[in-house]
């Protein structure tokens, strides 16, 4: 919800809220997973359509809420919806706030940014004191429904996967080891059963996936290519996760968390 190449398009507010309630549970087990925060404005960075600003703001009355994405489509919504006291468009490689927040609260998007080793002391440095850099980001990477995209995109575009700007998350143990020294840090993964609903003529994973993993690999595909790789990414879902009599698919869907308090 954050960064997206040059190359691409913008999100797509409405295909990314199409599974919202799969996407709101892991933002509010993550809100509910910070202990403390310093004194000072409240940062949602990576916002998207501001989905979580009345739960930020029930949090933390009386602070400041800033909403922070790079993506206009997303924050034209985040606007329209009113719960932020201020909105700021930028890259968060680049982004730096006006004055040191009490929280950075980043849900499901800074895997799209890369080099952690740089970014994520960077957020925590910005801190104020007894300030708290709260993120979730999907670790779903190994997965069929993720990995399976790209063994099919190399295969139309042989040596353009690294290139196509997919997200990426560490090894827990990574985090870990950078961030533990500095401050308080709690770090753990959760499994979501999500039960999608299957549409005519679609896979509900695929649909699930298209709007946010997939959006890399389907936007350097010409439209015949991009029909190829849908039918055949299919076929492939409807044996990993398959269709139920009712219509529904159980998919396992991973998320890394953690909260450091400096």
């Amino acid at each position: 919800m954050s960064r997206a190449a040059p190359q691409q398009q913008d999100w797509n507010p409405g295909a990314y809220a199409r599974f919202r309630d799969q996407r709101l549970r892991p933002a509010l087990d993550l809100l509910n997973g910070v202990g403390q925060m310093g004194a000072g404005d409240v940062v949602d960075l990576g916002c998207g359509n501001g989905v979580m600003a009345e739960a930020l703001r029930a949090r933390a009355p009386g602070r400041s809420l800033i909403g922070v994405d790079a993506s206009p489509a997303m924050l034209e919504k985040a606007r329209a919806a009113g719960g932020y006291d201020a909105i700021q468009q930028a890259d968060i490689a680049e982004w730096h706030p006006r004055r040191a927040p009490g929280m950075i609260y980043s849900n499901a998007v800074l895997h799209w940014v890369g080099n952690h080793e740089v970014l994520m002391p960077r957020l925590a440095g910005m801190l104020g004191k007894g300030g708290t850099l709260a993120v979730q980001m999907p670790h779903q990477n190994k997965a069929p429904s993720h990995r399976v995209w790209l063994s099919l995109a190399e295969e139309f575009r042989p040596g353009g996967t690294g290139k196509m700007g997919t997200p990426g998350v560490m090894a827990p143990v990574r985090y870990e080891e950078l961030l533990a020294g500095l401050g308080q840090l709690r770090l753990w993964e959760t499994d979501y059963y999500q039960r999608l609903t299957a549409e005519p003529g679609s896979h509900p994973v695929r649909r699930y996936t298209e709007s946010t993993y997939a959006r890399p690999v389907l936007a350097m595909l010409e439209p015949d290519e991009k029909a190829e790789i849908i039918r055949r990414y299919e076929e492939v879902m409807h044996t990993a996760y398959p269709v139920r009599a009712d219509g529904t698919v159980l998919f396992p869907f991973r998320r890394l968390f953690f909260t450091l308090t400096v």
